[in-house]
């Protein structure tokens, strides 16, 4: 692919004040985006399947949230909740906490990312429970932070050369349907996964030291895998019965991904702490845990906050983009992208041995690749290739998991059909040509 001067002279001044850590998906740079679509400083335009890593689930650029933010702007762009109080903030923190599940009261605090909110739901259950461990499963992704590296499973490139890490944070295995593990000889059994916890409390953590177990609904970073069905109902029974905090990290599942505003929706359970960010704000910096008022409250005055946390252009932001979810009814347009996107791969995959799984929750489709299926042997090479060769053809798409070999589409949900359809074209054409 020939890039223009102004192009090739961006990348040169990348190379020259910025290191090499932020890895690159494509060698592009965005000049405009709307929708579902991308436009590179060269002109070309792309469909996008990538949307951001999970933060554009109501578009680019949505009218709504862009006037949101330039109403915001013109009154004030920050004050430090902690210093002078502001409206937006409020009204933020009562539609969230009307839109968690549960029957009890909660409240809701911001933070600006991810990987923060994690860090003080943690913060938040150790100070409730009077306990140090926490519990993380494999595959688990949470955050690049000292404690949610730490959380994070995956070592390269997340954590290789980063220790030591953070004390009592300790790891349990992950129902992986695809690559299930030999501890659960039974995963459609409830009782497979108290068994194995009774076990785990027993042979490394006891059940009274663990403030929370964190848990993915569905796992984002590491593979696009969600659990059988039986898996977090017997999870939220584990931690009732153990006083342990159950947080859900809902930062790539929530706000109508999976086809639900928030993933624990499909197994009916309802956790005592959910953590957000990605999609809350259509890509303005904001996170946000909410949760039981009980759990809130139990952090001393100043013992959470932050300067930027809650700012208020990003909070008008998150206003506009939950009304955006539900005046265009993204979640029932999720679970109609992500039918279309399954039967399109099921139907590849008759043809391409080399397609071990596809799976997924809503619009929130992995699609595992293998040398081979019988052996199930991991084939990064080729989801990587999948890649390179889509925005080549005007496709915009990464890949996930532990070992790499997975393809997820993370498009935003207003994208129309005829774009949809555009872009598995594009991945059908860049099968036949790299495929063995």
């Amino acid at each position: 692919m020939k890039y223009s001067e102004r192009t090739t002279r961006l990348l040169e001044r990348r190379q020259a004040v910025v290191p090499r850590a932020p890895f690159h998906v494509t060698p592009l740079f965005v000049e405009r985006a709307k929708g579902a679509l991308v436009w590179d400083t060269d002109g070309n335009q792309y469909i996008d399947f990538a949307g951001g890593i999970g933060t554009l689930n109501a578009g680019h650029c949505p009218d709504e949230v862009v006037q949101a933010i330039r109403e915001q702007s013109g009154k004030y762009l920050h004050t430090c909740f902690n210093v002078m109080m502001y409206e937006p903030y409020i009204k933020l923190a009562e539609k969230l906490v009307s839109l968690m599940p549960g029957k009890f009261d909660k409240k809701a605090m911001f933070f600006n990312s991810g990987a923060e909110a994690v860090e003080n739901a943690i913060k938040i259950a150790r100070k409730a429970t009077g306990r140090p461990a926490v519990i993380a499963f494999d595959h688990a992704f949470h955050g690049r932070t000292l404690l949610t590296m730490t959380l994070t499973a995956k070592e390269n490139p997340y954590k290789a050369g980063f220790g030591p890490f953070a004390p009592e944070v300790y790891r349990a295995a992950y129902p992986y349907p695809y690559r299930m593990p030999d501890v659960f000889s039974n995963p459609d059994d409830p009782n497979t996964y108290v068994t194995y916890f009774e076990r785990f409390f027993q042979e490394v953590v006891p059940a009274d030291r663990v403030a929370a177990i964190i848990v993915e609904p569905q796992l984002g970073e590491g593979g696009f895998i969600a659990p059988p069905p039986a898996f977090l109902p017997a999870l939220r029974q584990i931690t009732d019965q153990h006083g342990i905090v159950f947080i859900a990290d809902e930062i790539q599942t929530g706000f109508c991904r999976t086809g639900e505003m928030f993933a624990v929706a499909h197994f009916g359970v309802v956790p005592d702490l959910l953590v957000l960010g990605k999609s809350l704000a259509s890509g303005m910096p904001l996170s946000a845990v909410v949760g039981k008022s009980e759990l809130m409250e139990a952090p001393q005055v100043g013992g959470l906050g932050g300067t930027y946390a809650g700012n208020p252009v990003a909070c008008a932001a998150a206003m506009a983009t939950l009304d955006v979810y539900e005046k265009y009814q993204l979640c029932e347009r999720a679970r109609t992208i992500g039918e279309r996107v399954r039967s399109f791969w099921l139907q590849l995959k008759q043809h391409y041995p080399v397609i071990g799984d596809v799976r997924g929750l809503g619009a929130m489709i992995g699609v595992e690749f293998v040398t081979d299926p019988e052996s199930r042997e991991p084939d990064p090479k080729l989801a990587k290739a999948i890649v390179e060769s889509s925005y080549k053809k005007g496709l915009i798409t990464m890949t996930a998991g532990t070992y790499g070999n997975v393809l997820r589409h993370l498009m935003p949900l207003v994208i129309t059909d005829e774009q949809l359809e555009i872009g598995l074209s594009i991945l059908e054409t860049v099968m036949k040509e790299i495929s063995p």
